[in-house]
């Protein structure tokens, strides 16, 4: 598996589409918005997995304690269940390195 170092550049704009195509169902991106069957995503960033106020985490997903950053969500976006076994999300990653670049350019903008 390559690393975030070695990733492509990521695009935004084709970022906005994935998330809206793969991960729009279940998050909410923008700050202040509300869970849906995934935890909101705004403030990811700097944030330990597991900590969003209002969301019921699995045990293994605050205990994991993953800082996200751009380098930890390449790796999770890859094999959410692989990375955080036990962890409710059922979605089963992005293998194009292109596409987990693309969708954390737009998260990085999205989340903020």
């Amino acid at each position: 598996m390559a690393s975030f170092g070695e990733a492509p550049s990521g695009d935004s704009g084709k970022g906005a589409k994935i998330f809206k195509t793969k991960c729009a169902q279940c998050h909410v991106a923008e700050k202040g918005g509300g869970h849906k069957q995934g935890p909101n995503l705004g403030g990811l960033f700097g944030r330990q997995s597991g900590t969003m106020d209002g969301f019921s985490y699995s045990k293994a997903n605050k205990e994991k304690a993953v800082h996200w950053e751009e380098a930890t969500l390449y790796d999770y976006l890859l094999a959410p269940k692989k990375y955080i076994p036990g962890t409710k999300m059922v979605f089963a990653g992005l293998k194009k390195p292109q596409d987990r670049a693309d969708l954390i350019a737009y998260l990085k903008e999205a989340t903020a």
